[in-house]
């Protein structure tokens, strides 16, 4: 399936794959690849960081979601569900987030760079979790490894990676994102 390079489509498409491993997960206690992570803590990470990153930047108030400890799968629906409908609101097309870290952006390209590329990656680590197809769409996994590795050191130094895993030079493009990204392939609960 070629994803989307429209922010709203393209969190639709990615949203729903990651929606379809929430509803086939059995087991949230299961460890992820993120160290010191479950499945649940997958969602729940998702569910709370873009709340905050789109206050601190933007008039934007994502709606309250029921507990990711009581149902991880209405949390995780019901913010989902808040993220397309502002992507959606004809309105977000004209609103901007301000940051420090990356000046002013379209608020549903920061959406879709910030937000929906994380909901892409995690959709792996809650596949290997919970026993589910694993597989992530090629042609992106090739876009964000190019993307990133430019820019290697700054993302090294965000904290919000691991250390690169080595992987084969004539590896794919998911298993070179994995890697890039600080999560083993070969990983396994």
């Amino acid at each position: 399936m070629a994803l989307s390079d429209q922010p709203a489509e393209r969190h639709r498409q990615i949203s729903r794959g990651f929606t379809e491993r929430v509803q086939g997960a059995r087991s949230w206690d299961t460890p992820a690849p993120v160290a010191g992570w479950d499945a649940r803590d997958v969602v729940r990470h998702l569910v709370e960081w873009l709340p905050p990153f789109l206050a601190g930047g933007s008039d934007v108030r994502l709606p309250a979601v029921p507990s990711v400890d009581d149902d991880p799968v209405a949390a995780w629906q019901a913010h989902q569900e808040a993220v397309q409908a502002l992507l959606d609101d004809p309105a977000t097309a004209g609103r901007v987030l301000s940051n420090p870290h990356i000046g002013d952006v379209p608020l549903d390209r920061a959406i879709d760079q910030f937000y929906t590329t994380d909901v892409f990656m995690h959709t792996w680590d809650l596949s290997r979790a919970t026993g589910q197809d694993d597989r992530l769409d090629p042609e992106l996994c090739a876009q964000l490894v190019a993307g990133m590795e430019p820019m290697e050191e700054i993302i090294r130094s965000s904290g919000q990676f691991g250390p690169r895993v080595p992987v084969k030079p004539d590896a794919d493009a998911q298993t070179r994102m994995l890697g890039f990204i600080g999560r083993d392939p070969e990983w396994a609960p």
